[in-house]
């Protein structure tokens, strides 16, 4: 018997979540209880230009597992989307020690929580969400908020499954939507576990290329790194809170989500109305595409063989204004890069950790 382990917002998440397995596993050393993953196929525009989530309906080659409303499809490394959408879930298939299972929510919140329960009972066990950032705690008022549906969504599915669940918040307010402080008062009473480096290690080869900031900033912290990270977008502190995995119940987090509830009251029929409803609520709509706010630079002649190093960390020193890290996926933007330049870029500037280290 095991657990399914739920990636709450897409993207990146299932790097970290694969971590926090690690930590809650009852054998997390043994090759062959590789944890199930559920996550959306849902990512960053420079991964995915399409708006929304990716169904089954986007990829070739998913390998597909029971029959009917009760079925549900797992990611393999030969899986591929269907142009003009992109997915980083094939290749993380193949390099996460894990089954990587999709969650498709394009027939609304009743068959999500089918497919879930499906899932779950799979596994065995009960359902463990994590979210990378806590932003799955959300009031739906927090100034910098922009990516609260999904994690709503998880919720209301994981609510109507009628499963145990626990809700895992990794690394409070790495995501960059609430800030560490909001997020702590909301988690006041929970005991936090502390990875080990093993648990981060077991995410090395996925974070070698995946453009993922908030499971890059997690791994960072559980290796020790401290102090201030310009991202895309914002920059985090890493403090000695950045490391903890706070578990809560699932009905306390509903508590605090606005969207969750609303979803669970009046179940809306189809992922649109879902995601009118979150608009409502929040003034953002989950199906529109994540826009970056941080302009790009022309690429470098030749791209990254062509970089000089001392070049390169001046740039990316001047644009970090002061932090101690960058993430690498601003590092890449920053020199006129793409997000699959990253191996190349981490080889050119001679480092291996989450972070790229500025000072």
């Amino acid at each position: 018997m095991s657990d399914l382990y739920i990636a709450a917002g897409g993207g990146g998440d299932p790097v970290g979540t694969l971590i926090a397995a690690r930590t809650l596993m009852a054998n997390p050393s043994d090759p062959a209880d590789q944890p199930l993953i559920a996550t959306y196929a849902w990512e960053r525009p420079e991964v995915d230009p399409t708006s929304g989530p990716l169904g089954e309906r986007d990829f070739d080659g998913l390998l597909h597992e029971g029959g009917g409303s009760d079925g549900f499809a797992a990611f393999t490394p030969a899986t591929r989307a269907r142009p003009p959408a992109g997915s980083t879930m094939p290749a993380l298939a193949r390099d996460l020690p894990a089954r990587l299972l999709l969650l498709d929510p394009a027939r609304g919140l009743s068959c999500l929580a089918r497919q879930i329960a499906a899932m779950a009972g799979a596994a065995g066990g009960r359902i463990r969400i994590v979210d990378i950032g806590g932003d799955i705690l959300t009031h739906g008022n927090e100034p910098d908020l922009c990516s609260p549906f999904g994690d709503a969504l998880t919720l209301a599915a994981c609510h109507l499954t009628g499963i145990p669940t626990t809700v895992h918040i990794a690394g409070p307010g790495l995501d960059g939507e609430i800030g560490e402080g909001p997020l702590l008062a909301r988690l006041a009473g929970s005991r936090p576990l502390v990875p080990g480096r093993d648990a981060a290690a077991a995410a090395a080869r996925a974070l070698a290329w995946h453009p993922s900031e908030a499971s890059a900033l997690w791994a960072a912290a559980l290796h020790g790194a401290r102090g201030t990270v310009r991202t895309v977008n914002n920059v985090i502190h890493l403090t000695e809170a950045s490391p903890r995995l706070y578990p809560l119940p699932l009905q306390e987090a509903i508590g605090h989500n606005p969207v969750a509830r609303a979803l669970v009251d009046e179940q809306p029929a189809t992922l649109a109305a879902a995601a009118d409803l979150s608009h409502r609520l929040t003034g953002i709509h989950g199906l529109e595409s994540e826009r970056t706010r941080t302009p790009r630079r022309e690429p470098p002649a030749g791209g990254v063989a062509f970089l000089d190093r001392d070049v390169a960390m001046k740039t990316l020193r001047e644009a970090a204004a002061g932090a101690d890290h960058i993430t690498l996926r601003h590092a890449a933007r920053v020199l006129g890069l793409t997000w699959t330049d990253i191996p190349a870029l981490r080889a050119a500037l001679t480092t291996n950790t989450p972070l790229l280290r500025l000072t």
